[in-house]
Order: C-alpha cells, then sequence, then structure tokens
C-alpha cells in the first residue's frame, strides 16, 4: 500500500508533503470552522482522483475504474492509504462534494440523459444550500458518526473535456471532410491511446462516454451508433448521410486489406524461409509444401493489393468529388454576395451618372475657387517669381565663387610663407672684402669659364657681392 499516495506526493503539487496530515484528517469541522482551508482540501481530493484515473493508476487497483470513469467503493480507501498517515479519514467528503457539484456523474444518468450536462461550481452555492445538498446526498454531519463513501461507477467529467479538448486539437489539422470520418471500431483504434496519454487505453465504457459527451453535449460530432463524422463547420448538414456511411466503410475496408496485407507479406517471408531450412535438411517434401503455401500466399496477397487499389482510386474519386461540392457550394455564396453588392451599386447606368455629377460638381468647384481669387484682387505674376528666384541663386553662386577665392588666396599666402621660411633657414655667403686675402677667391679668367663677361672692375665686384641677395629675392 502506499503506491499511489507517493505517486500524488511526486506528481501533485497539492499533496506536498508538508499538506499530506491535513489532508488526510478529518477536515469535515473545517466547512464552518475555516471554509477556505475546507475547500482547499476538497479540491486537492477531487484534481488527486482525476489525476490518477487519466495516468491509468486507479484502474491498476480498483476492478471497474478507467481513465474516465471512477468505480467508487471501499477499494478507493485502501489504495489511497498513506504508509504514515493512514486512510483519507474526510475523502468520502470531499467525493460527495464532487458528485453534488456534478464533477461526477453516475454513468448511467450520464448515458441516458437526453439534455446537456451542465457543470456548477460548487464554490458559487450558499454554504447553507450546499449543505442541505449533502445531506440529502447521505454525507452526515461532522459532529457525528463516520462519514462512508458512496457506490457505483462514475463519470469523472474532468477527465472527458481534456480527452474531448485534444482530440479537437488533433482534428484542428484535417480540413477534408473524408479525414473526419470514421467507423466507431476504427476511431476507437485511432483514438484509444491517443487522448490521455499513449500509455492509457480508453475502454469500450470510456468511448460510449466520450462519444455521448462530444454528441450531447458539445455538438462537436455527428454519430449514429457506427458513423461518425467530427463536424468541421457550422452549415454541415444535421445527421449521418449516406455518404457518410459510405466513406466510414471504403475507410474500414481499407484498413483492413493493409492489415491483411501486412500478414501475408510476413507469411510469405516465413514461408521462404521454410523452404530453405528444409533444403539445408534435404527435406523435399518440406520444402515443396511450403513453396506451395508461399505461392498461394503471394496469389492472395495480389488479390489484396488489386482490391486494395480500387478502394484507393474510388475513396480518391469520392474525395475529389467532396471537394467540388464544397468549391460550388463557395462559388454559389460568392456569387450571391456579389450580386447583393452589385444591387447595392445600381448597375453600370447609375454608376456614370454618379461620376457625371461628380465632375460637374468638381467644375463648379473650381469655378468657385477662381471667381473667389478675383474678388481678392489677388494675382500671382509667375515671371516675377521667376526673376526674383533666379536672382537669389545668383547671389548664392557669387557668394560661393568669393568663398573660393578667398580660400584660395589663403593657400597661396600660407605657401609663400613657407617658402620664405626655407630660404631664412639658409646660410648667408660671407662678404669677399671682409675675408682674409688667403681665402680671398682668384679673379676669374677666361679659363674659369667666368672671364668672358666684360663687367667693369668695381662694378663687377659689387655685383659679385649683391648676387647672392638679389638670387634670394628673386627666389
Amino acid at each position: 500500500m502506499g503506491e499511489l499516495a507517493d505517486y500524488l506526493v511526486q506528481h501533485d503539487a497539492n499533496f506536498r508533503k508538508a499538506r499530506l496530515p491535513a489532508l488526510y484528517s478529518d477536515f469535515r469541522p473545517q466547512r464552518t470552522l475555516n471554509p477556505d482551508g475546507y475547500r482547499a482540501n476538497v479540491s486537492a481530493w477531487r484534481g488527486a482522483i482525476a489525476s490518477l484515473a487519466s495516468s491509468g493508476l486507479l484502474s491498476r487497483y480498483i476492478t471497474g475504474s478507467s481513465p474516465l470513469v471512477l468505480q467508487l467503493d471501499d477499494s478507493l480507501l485502501r489504495s489511497l492509504e498513506s504508509r504514515q498517515f493512514g486512510q483519507p479519514l474526510a475523502l468520502a467528503t470531499a467525493v460527495r462534494e464532487a458528485i453534488a457539484n456534478k464533477d461526477l456523474l453516475p454513468v448511467q444518468e450520464f448515458l441516458q440523459s437526453k439534455h446537456s450536462i451542465g457543470a456548477r461550481s460548487w464554490a458559487e452555492l450558499p454554504w447553507n444550500a450546499l449543505g442541505w445538498t449533502l445531506r440529502q446526498l447521505g454525507v452526515v454531519d461532522s459532529a457525528r458518526g463516520e462519514d462512508r463513501l458512496p457506490k457505483g461507477r462514475y463519470v469523472i467529467v474532468q477527465n472527458v473535456d481534456a480527452a474531448a479538448a485534444e482530440l479537437a486539437h488533433r482534428m484542428a489539422d484535417r480540413p477534408s471532410k473524408f479525414d473526419r470520418i470514421f467507423t466507431k471500431a476504427q476511431f476507437q483504434r485511432d483514438f484509444g491511446t491517443a487522448l490521455l496519454g499513449s500509455h492509457v487505453r480508453l475502454s469500450d465504457t470510456d468511448f460510449e462516454v466520450l462519444l455521448t459527451s462530444l454528441t450531447r453535449d458539445r455538438n462537436m460530432i455527428e454519430y449514429d451508433g457506427r458513423t461518425i463524422r467530427i463536424r468541421g463547420t457550422s452549415n454541415e448538414l444535421r445527421g449521418i448521410t449516406e455518404e457518410d456511411s459510405a466513406i466510414a466503410s471504403i475507410k474500414e475496408l481499407t484498413a483492413s486489406l493493409k492489415h491483411q496485407t501486412e500478414l501475408l507479406n510476413a507469411r510469405i517471408d516465413e514461408l521462404g524461409r521454410e523452404a530453405k531450412t528444409a533444403v539445408s535438411r534435404n527435406n523435399r517434401v518440406t520444402a515443396l509444401a511450403a513453396l506451395k503455401s508461399k505461392k498461394i500466399a503471394e496469389s492472395s496477397l495480389a488479390q489484396r493489393y488489386t482490391t486494395l487499389n480500387q478502394l484507393e482510386e474510388v475513396a480518391a474519386k469520392i474525395e475529389q468529388a467532396s471537394d467540388q461540392v464544397q468549391l460550388v457550394k463557395v462559388m454559389e455564396s460568392s456569387a450571391g454576395v456579389l450580386q447583393s453588392l452589385n444591387s447595392q451599386v445600381g448597375g453600370t447606368e447609375r454608376v456614370d451618372g454618379v461620376v457625371d455629377r461628380l465632375r460637374e460638381q468638381m467644375n463648379d468647384t473650381d469655378e468657385v475657387a477662381a471667381i473667389l481669387a478675383d474678388a481678392t484682387g489677388t494675382v500671382i505674376d509667375e515671371s516675377e517669381i521667376d526673376q526674383q528666384l533666379e536672382a537669389l541663386e545668383q547671389e548664392a553662386r557669387n557668394a560661393t565663387l568669393a568663398d573660393q577665392r578667398r580660400e584660395a588666396e589663403k593657400k597661396s599666402a600660407a605657401e609663400a610663407e613657407q617658402v620664405l621660411k626655407q630660404l631664412n633657414s639658409l646660410p648667408r655667403v660671407p662678404d669677399q672684402e671682409a675675408l682674409p686675402d688667403r681665402q680671398k677667391s682668384p679673379t676669374p679668367t677666361s679659363e674659369t669659364g667666368i672671364g668672358n663677361l666684360s663687367l667693369g672692375g668695381s662694378a663687377s665686384e659689387e655685383s659679385l657681392k649683391e648676387r647672392p641677395q638679389a638670387s634670394a629675392e628673386a627666389i
């Protein structure tokens, strides 16, 4: 014992270890002394039962339980027993309040009801009304005696809602009508382990409960006991049609043939191995029998494939025809919409008249604007504006040229100043008269290449003295 209690501690946040003493105690007196704590404990047990059922654990410990149906008897108390705290003392109260709140509904009542099952939150009920309801159901007063679990099988509404939501999610990406039609057997095969977890299989009773809820309470499917059509749009026909039944039968037969071909392929492979083994053992009789059986299986497989191809072709044609019907309906409704819109427009003559009147009114508006402009005496001379614009542009060009000249002058002055600084940094040539006699240069002659100059004596000397300075100024 204690496996389910340990599971709740590990997977349910409401069953953390600090809360276990309160949850396993007799918390019935808190209904008046501490209503918030009482509601929290009841809600925790209600969620725990739904979680254990949807995970498939209750069906292991309680005979008759399944993911969507709870078998209520004393075995539930024993299966939820804790090694430390024993059996939950107020579990019956939590269960009865779930029944009063329609979170748990008797299976037969659920299946036979002609009206939609609507849940009402027990938290919205006045406490005196809730207490009266619980007393009518047999819940004893908190100060009296033992609280016993009711007996029977009950639908877990929370898990039914979860399965329906998962089915809607899975069918959201199947717009084709062909993909939304099933026989009951095919529906059970396709969704038996897909709605509450891959390791949890819904029972036959679970499917009856789910299909009833989807048909009556949610208007999500059409179901006649054999064929199921999941509704795609709200304007689909009510009830199962002959087309729906034919599509369901074709899909069922196609699935059956595919399964048979898989079995025949496996059988042919097995007979081939058997024949090889017999030949290796020199067992001619067994080898011939295996080969004959293999030949028969291959012939049967070929027939199955032929039939399967024919069915797939028929299914494709039916799906194509169904799509064409939908297309024609859309086109028909679109044509009606366009006709209604065109009637509101009033035809081409009305449109021409509207356009002509619009043009007349626009012309009248232009004439009024011209008259008002003349009345104000404001006449704009376009040529004068052009001359003013040209004068502004010429002024801008002159300013640009003046800026360019100033920049060029600044650049030339900077270059001249740089050259002057370089000349001043050169060493000066000393004066000949100031030099000693031994350092004076000899008088140039024709042999030196300078004596050909016909300059007077003193004048030549002055020119020679002044040449370096004149050269510098020339530079």
